[in-house]
């Protein structure tokens, strides 16, 4: 039996406060918008989603993590010190991009709600942060 399709894979995150968190991931520049009861569907570049659901487990959320593939992780560090820089997020924060290890300069993000969100640009000299 031929193996069926698959073509998209989605994850829920946890949201604390489901407003904040969609203002959050707004503020980004994403696409944020209600496709049900307490489920918003955010759309990251051309192709890539996931949902953002209005519930809230602390275990859950401090435990969950997107890896998003970026061209240029000091740019999001920027942008995202400009987004916190305004005060509206409690609890969010962002680190300077580090190189990894294994060939990755990341720049992480914590959400409102304690999602890590790692930016992560692949196979380029790690760059300093301001």
């Amino acid at each position: 039996m031929p193996m069926p399709a698959a073509t998209d894979l989605r994850a829920f995150i946890p949201a604390r406060d489901f407003a904040l968190s969609k203002a959050f991931h707004a503020a980004l520049g994403w696409d944020v918008r209600d496709v049900g009861p307490g489920i918003a569907l955010v759309t990251v570049g051309a192709a890539q989603h996931f949902y953002i659901q209005d519930y809230y487990l602390r275990e859950v959320a401090e435990n969950s993590m997107l890896h998003l593939t970026v061209d240029d992780a000091q740019a999001w560090y920027a942008h995202m010190r400009s987004v916190l820089a305004e005060g509206r997020f409690p609890g969010a924060r962002v680190q300077p991009p580090v190189a990894q290890p294994y060939g990755a300069t990341v720049t992480f993000v914590h959400d409102p709600s304690g999602v890590l969100l790692h930016f992560c640009e692949w196979g380029s000299p790690h760059r300093a942060a301001p």
